[in-house]
């Protein structure tokens, strides 16, 4: 009997997952929704910022919404309208993000072709992935129907002065996938926060292109309803094995670590690796590494090293380092203005590694 976890299994429900879709959307024959994903770490006032919105709705539009809840039981969806013209669903228990993909698509589905909305909001909980989610609905098959607004995350700024906050993996991916950030509780910031905003807003720069102050949630929709402007990845193997690999073979998919990747946005190039927490590093030669490159904008990266875990987080003005918690993976990122030959980085990189495991 096959493993329900083998990779067989999985293709083969991703496929039926897909042509599900396909077919729902064939029946379905309207225009496209205007869809919003409205992210955010937990507790950062998505919900608040959703009822604002929703109270800007027409009285001839229908809107939807459909919610996510990590756990089994619904409290947000009661926060809602549950008038007419509203249509408001709620997934219990996982993330839609990314978990099985299969019932966020049918509920999505549904949601489309039972209520026909004018415009969609799509809340995932604090503890997803809004990147994972925007992937799926960016996905061929939905192009037809979702016409894909601007990402939204929403964070607290009365917690930016917090760095065990805002320093949390989760957190920062969040904020990677924004093309809008907006900043809630802006009356209880105080001089912390404002200097972490300002930190924050330096540290995205190639990511968010703006960032909304919402005093209460109040939000006027005009601000949002922007067309969603992604992010092009790609995600590569490492460079040494790009060279190495036959000119006329192609590259596997990257489905573990180690990998490489180069995204652009904003007219700033931001470059990656992550390799396993298996490998270590030595410090000294790693720091020298980075103290070396030039015309960067901003170096950051956890590494396991003989030293312990170093973070380093460098801008022009500081570099900054010190020990961190052990980490899910070794990683880097490099942000710049011009796009370069990476080979060089990378080799250096890999250089400085020092376990006993066969580079």
């Amino acid at each position: 009997m096959e493993d329900f976890n083998s990779p067989f299994i999985f293709k083969l429900c991703l496929f039926i997952t897909k042509r599900f879709v396909e077919i729902i959307l064939k029946l379905i024959h309207q225009t496209q929704v205007k869809t919003h994903i409205i992210s955010g770490f937990l507790g950062a006032g998505k919900t608040t910022l959703l009822q604002r919105l929703l109270a800007q709705k027409p009285e001839d539009e229908t809107w939807a919404v459909l919610m996510n809840e990590f756990g089994q039981i619904g409290v947000d969806q009661q926060l809602l309208p549950q008038s007419e013209g509203y249509q408001v669903k709620e997934l219990l228990g996982g993330c839609l993000c990314c978990t099985s993909q299969l019932p966020m698509q049918i509920a999505l589905s549904r949601l489309i072709q039972e209520s026909k909305p004018d415009r969609l909001f799509i809340e995932p909980t604090g503890l997803g992935h809004p990147d994972q989610l925007l992937e799926q609905l960016t996905e061929p098959h939905w192009q037809s129907l979702i016409d894909m607004r601007a990402l939204v995350t929403v964070v607290d700024g009365s917690r930016l002065h917090d760095a065990e906050w805002t320093k949390q993996h989760l957190y920062q991916d969040q904020l990677k996938a924004a093309q809008i950030v907006v900043v809630s509780h802006v009356d209880q910031m105080n001089d912390e926060d404002e200097k972490a905003l300002s930190e924050l807003q330096s540290e995205y720069l190639a990511y968010v292109q703006q960032w909304l102050k919402a005093d209460m949630g109040n939000l006027d929709i005009h601000n949002i309803d922007i067309k969603f402007n992604g992010v092009q990845r790609q995600i590569q193997p490492l460079i040494q094995i790009q060279r190495n690999a036959p000119k006329d073979g192609v590259l596997a998919e990257i489905k573990q670590l180690p990998y490489h990747y180069v995204e652009t946005a904003q007219g700033y190039t931001v470059a990656g690796w992550k390799f396993s927490k298996r490998w270590q590093f030595d410090f000294y030669d790693l720091l020298d590494v980075l103290c070396d490159q030039t015309d960067w904008m901003r170096i950051k990266g956890v590494f396991n090293t003989n030293q312990g875990w170093m973070t380093f987080n460098f801008n022009p003005e500081q570099l900054n380092y010190k020990s961190g918690e052990e980490n899910i993976d070794n990683r880097i990122e490099i942000i710049v203005q011009h796009e370069r030959d990476w080979f060089e980085l990378e080799t250096a990189i890999l250089a400085c590694r020092i376990d006993s495991a066969e580079k």
